[in-house]
């Protein structure tokens, strides 16, 4: 197993993203911690990796406060020994369907900001322990909407600009200490995509689209003609949480299914 008598802390670990990524994680061995603020969708994602063999533990979690998230990682340093991987899967807030021009500044803000300080937040307090112990990996995820034009997406291409840039500062400062920093960068993930909305923003193409427009839309701007899936996250996060990508740091892992080449 990839990650066998590893402990993994995954932020934001009820969502669809953070859930993939916290079971993939499970099923390679590792101890899993989850954080976030919804008990509910905690409790579920840790009944299913216990119902399938795998180990996890639930905590109450504001990745905005820098106070509990520091006692949560000593907690789970100190119970666990290390802490080997640090994933932030945590949403943003963001709001679509609007141009820049219409679009009050708080919701423009609001994703960059919040990416800002939890991105911050949750791998300063895992960097302290990891550098202490000479090692350890610190992942995070983006999109497309990061390299891509795309109007009414208000802050979120921003976001994941902010997300990248500072994974890389701190994949410089922590290297020499042993620790990796790694993003993915997917497309829009097909199972994360609302089937209770109507209508989709139209992005520029001139209306607003069902969700199965939506869905054609997107899988057109890659080369593969697919969406990246909930499974190819966690597999990709496993592999680069691993041993086995030991060169792996301050590298955006392209998921884009050719949507961004190069």
């Amino acid at each position: 197993m990839l990650l066998e008598n590893k402990n993994a802390v995954v932020y934001g670990g009820g969502g669809s993203v953070g859930g993939a990524v916290a079971s993939a994680f499970a099923r390679e061995g590792a101890t899993v911690f989850l954080a976030g603020r919804t008990a509910e969708t905690l409790d579920a994602v840790a009944s299913e990796i216990a119902s399938a063999g795998g180990s996890a533990e639930v905590a109450g979690v504001d990745t905005l406060d820098e106070e509990a998230v520091d006692r949560h990682a000593d907690a789970v340093a100190e119970k666990a020994g290390t802490i080997d991987v640090s994933f932030n899967a945590v949403g943003h807030g963001d709001v679509h369907g609007a141009p820049l021009i219409d679009m009050p500044y708080e919701d423009f803000a609001r994703p960059v900001t919040t990416a800002l300080k939890s991105q911050f937040v949750t791998t300063r307090a895992a960097a302290r322990h990891m550098v202490r112990q000479g090692s350890g990996v610190i992942m995070a995820i983006t999109a497309t909407t990061a390299r891509q034009n795309l109007p009414e997406v208000g802050g979120t291409g921003v976001s994941f600009d902010a997300i990248e840039s500072q994974c890389r500062q701190w994949a410089c400062e922590l290297g020499p200490h042993g620790v990796r920093v790694a993003w993915l960068q997917t497309t829009g993930i097909l199972e994360a995509i609302s089937d209770t909305l109507d209508f989709f923003p139209a992005y520029g193409t001139g209306r607003a689209m069902t969700r199965e427009e939506l869905i054609t839309w997107l899988r057109g701007k890659t080369m593969l003609d697919r969406l990246t899936s909930l499974a190819d996250v966690g597999n990709v996060a496993a592999f680069v949480a691993s041993d086995q990508a030991a060169t792996m740091t301050a590298c955006r892992v392209d998921l884009s299914c050719g949507a961004v080449p190069g």
